[in-house]
């Protein structure tokens, strides 16, 4: 699925938007994250291809995982691609502030969830309702992660708990969060730079599907 579009790599100049256009077409899609961009809309409506100067991941080995939130994460049910689209649309809902997934990126990452590359945790609640989730795209030991949602308290930061897992389970050595923020930071997420992130991202790709046996509902 190639793309009618060539995505620029990241230069030393580059502040964290690299370029601006193109398409949200999986083939544009897959090269970008092969390249450390990531598709966001900027303020004027055009599609911009970021890659932050200051990009965050956590490291698989260093989740901190408070003692609430491991009594969290018997509270609930959870699952790998059951409710992707579910999953986006609570990322999605309006209500949140500054909403940036529309109906465009909907409809192009669960085109890519179809076509195999782009993943859900779903957090489900004891009368089976969909309370939080996260959603990103995988290629080889990287996981992308795009967006995560909750509707009760720490059901998504149990989705990631369960991302962390899955990872670890599969061989995953790449876990991108794109920025730091506070509630990232208490989970243990760290800035690297994008010099390293691009560096790390070279071994990741050529990794294993992390995904391959992810597909399990058990408890953690």
């Amino acid at each position: 699925m190639p793309s009618r579009f060539e995505l620029p790599d990241p230069s030393p100049g580059d502040g964290d938007v690299v370029a601006v256009g193109a398409d949200l077409e999986a083939g544009t899609l897959l090269q970008a994250y092969r390249r450390g961009l990531f598709p966001m809309g900027l303020p004027d409506g055009h599609l911009g291809w970021w890659s932050p100067v200051e990009r965050a991941i956590l490291p698989l080995r260093g989740l901190h995982i408070s003692r609430s939130l491991r009594q969290s994460t018997r509270r609930f049910q959870v699952s790998v691609d059951a409710d992707f689209e579910g999953v986006i649309r609570g990322c999605a809902d309006s209500r949140r502030r500054d909403p940036w997934i529309t109906g465009d990126f909907v409809e192009a990452y669960t085109t890519l969830h179809r076509l195999g590359w782009a993943h859900s945790v779903e957090v489900w609640d004891n009368e089976g309702r969909l309370v939080g989730g996260l959603y990103g795209v995988a290629i080889g030991g990287l996981f992308a992660g795009e967006s995560m949602f909750h509707e009760v308290r720490d059901a998504s930061k149990v989705a990631l708990v369960h991302l962390v897992v899955v990872m670890n389970r599969g061989g995953g050595s790449l876990l991108d969060v794109q920025w730091q923020t506070p509630h990232l930071e208490s989970l243990g997420a760290v800035v690297i730079g994008r010099d390293a992130y691009l560096g790390k991202l070279d071994e990741a790709l050529s990794g294993p599907d992390v995904f391959e046996s992810a597909y399990e509902s058990d408890s953690l």
